[in-house]
């Protein structure tokens, strides 16, 4: 007899103006199951009822046999067991162990164009699987290896787990991370996202000595909560920032251009990762793009075969008129210019 685990799946309370008792659990549960812990006035807040209202439902809960903890102190609140029983969808443990798989690899392949909404679904259901389960995926994790692009480096497929839950955890950890040169350093930081660029992830997170930080998820060693919480605000784009840093961060030397494209189009012909882009005007774009010396600019730009104008500096523009008049010139017969 297979013995079975369960997730919840519908949402038809988010579009209930008032929840009758029986959505409402389902709400309750599903928030329970979407982070460690919630405090009463958070749960309450959530759902739009009083901390009354919260008390009795989670009495409910329990007489219908789902496990949830209560904690005491000022940071303690509610907490769905692992393992608990979350309805409505009942999934046996080949089936749970097979979606469990297959979001892990559309989180770290992107298969569904949604690499965000993959983890965060493998977290609820991780939140929520009995021990039997949790351990044969972990054995999963131990035997899968990736065949990484060229030049690309590993990463351990726990490691995304780790990081996403320490961005929905709201408190202060201390990464041990290495750098591009071997360096190995050890900070406090408060992670806030993850952003995956097509080739790799990126972890955002507030350095406490030198504020916000982009970090590549490979080269996390280890992420430890310190049991701090911290609230984040007036946080950054997340994506513009990991754009800049990947795009100009690691060079020596920046050209700004002008492509006469809009926005939409610019971004096709010079990726988020490569350069970082403002709108010129609803017809064209400004593009500032990191390179190693002038002349590699100029022969990034003229592969782009798309009309464009180095605005600074003046090294990379006059680099670039060179290489197009020794291109001319060797398309060009004695008898002058090709036809």
């Amino acid at each position: 007899m297979r013995t079975t685990s369960v997730l919840v799946v519908p949402a038809v309370w988010k579009t209930l103006p008032v929840l009758s008792a029986s959505a409402r659990l389902l709400r309750l549960l599903s928030l329970l199951a979407a982070r460690p812990s919630w405090t009463c006035a958070e749960l309450a807040d959530r759902m739009g009822v009083t901390d009354r209202t919260v008390r009795r439902d989670i009495a409910r809960l329990r007489e219908l046999g789902y496990t949830v903890d209560s904690e005491a102190g000022p940071w303690g609140g509610y907490r769905l067991r692992p393992g608990a029983r979350v309805p409505p969808l009942i999934l046996d443990d080949e089936e749970a162990l097979a979606v469990a798989v297959g979001l892990r690899g559309a989180a770290l392949d992107g298969a569904l164009g949604g690499d965000q909404a993959a983890l965060s679904a493998l977290l609820k259901l991780r939140q929520v699987l009995p021990p039997r389960i949790a351990e044969r995926l972990g054995e999963w994790d131990d035997a899968l290896v990736r065949l990484p692009w060229p030049e690309e480096p590993q990463l351990r497929p726990g490691t995304l787990l780790e990081l996403a839950a320490a961005c929905r955890r709201g408190e202060r950890a201390r990464l041990s991370y290495r750098d591009g040169q071997g360096r190995h350093t050890v900070r406090d930081v408060d992670p806030y996202r993850l952003v995956h660029t097509g080739r790799r992830w990126y972890f955002v997170a507030r350095d406490t000595a030198r504020g916000w930080r982009t970090f590549r998820a490979d080269r996390v060693e280890r992420l430890q909560p310190t049991g701090h919480p911290v609230e984040i605000t007036d946080p950054p784009d997340p994506a513009q920032l990991v754009s800049r840093n990947t795009a100009n961060g690691p060079y020596p030397l920046s050209a700004t251009v002008r492509l006469p494209l809009p926005m939409a189009e610019a971004l096709r012909v010079v990726p988020a990762t490569v350069g970082t882009h403002r709108p010129d005007g609803p017809d064209a774009t400004i593009v500032d793009i990191g390179g190693p010396d002038p002349d590699g600019l100029a022969r990034y730009l003229l592969g782009l075969a798309t009309p464009l104008r180095v605005l600074a500096p003046d090294s990379v523009r006059q680099a670039l008129v060179r290489r197009t008049r020794a291109l001319l010139a060797a398309h060009t017969d004695d008898d002058g210019p090709p036809p």
